[in-house]
């Protein structure tokens, strides 16, 4: 129903037309007589086609802020926040890339992934490869050379393997949910789920002190899960205490960058 620009839903037209006890009122000018029906084009799908992707840099606030932070990504100029944004996309894509990337502390020029030298006492002391071979820039402390954890041109994937990983990720989460709701199943996938999380909770080599891999993967199902959950009463075991452990954390650290916001004040 239309008139001109003004439009008027059928739900709607019927409570005007009953009268003044149902209706909204009409616009100054509008008629309801005047209104004519005409068809109007179907609402597309609204469903983003994109798959959604997790990072733990985007779990608060908190975290995007050390990962900018950290690496001095700044948005006020166009030609900063085009950099900024193209290196947040980076970490997005490659989760197991560096995070951070680290700066000589004799010459401040930065040191690329792999190379340079980290004393072995100091908490936070690097030094690039020039400065190490002159003997003026000596350090008391050892030093060990940096190693490259990974290979960035491995860890790539292709887009249809990305999907095929995030997919592979969201069912594993849907089954989390599944299995810790269902009594009695038939689905070999929940039965499996269940053995998992039960061995998970009486392994003693368990995470964070253990290297139990089937625990590692229950543990990250379990967090990558209550870092979007917001039920109150959800059903997978541990939820709410990770929840709960996260929020304190949110809050420590934002308590911290408090404080010394105000000590630089």
């Amino acid at each position: 129903l239309s008139l001109g620009r003004y439009q008027l839903c059928g739900p709607c037209y019927s409570a005007e037309a009953q009268g003044p006890g149902a209706a909204r009122g009409l616009p100054p000018g509008i008629k309801l007589s005047e209104l004519r029906r005409v068809q109007c084009p179907a609402v597309g799908s609204t469903a983003d086609p994109v798959p959604a992707m997790e990072s733990e840099f985007f779990d608060s606030r908190q975290s995007f802020l050390s990962l900018c932070q950290g690496n001095h990504y700044q948005f006020d100029a166009p030609r900063r926040a085009k950099h900024s944004s193209m290196m947040v996309l980076y970490h997005l894509h490659n989760p197991a890339a560096p995070a951070f990337s680290s700066s000589c502390n004799v010459c401040q020029a930065e040191i690329a992934v792999g190379e340079g030298y980290r004393c072995t006492v100091c908490a936070d002391f690097d030094m690039c490869n020039a400065c190490h071979a002159r003997p003026a820039s000596a350090h008391p402390h050892p030093l060990v050379p940096h190693v490259r954890q990974i290979d960035e041109t491995q860890s790539r994937l292709t887009e249809q393997e990305r999907q095929e990983r995030t997919l592979a990720q969201q069912r594993a989460l849907q089954m989390l949910v599944h299995a810790s709701s269902c009594a009695d199943c038939a689905n070999p996938s929940c039965a499996q789920m269940k053995g998992l999380f039960s061995h998970a909770m009486g392994c003693a080599n368990k995470p964070p002190a253990g290297n139990c891999r089937a625990c590692w993967h229950m543990w990250a199902l379990l967090n990558s899960h209550a870092s979007h959950c917001t039920a109150r009463d959800c059903p997978v075991p541990e939820c709410l205490t990770i929840r709960e452990r996260s929020r304190q954390r949110s809050q420590r650290r934002e308590e911290q960058r408090r404080a010394a916001y105000r000590a630089m004040l």
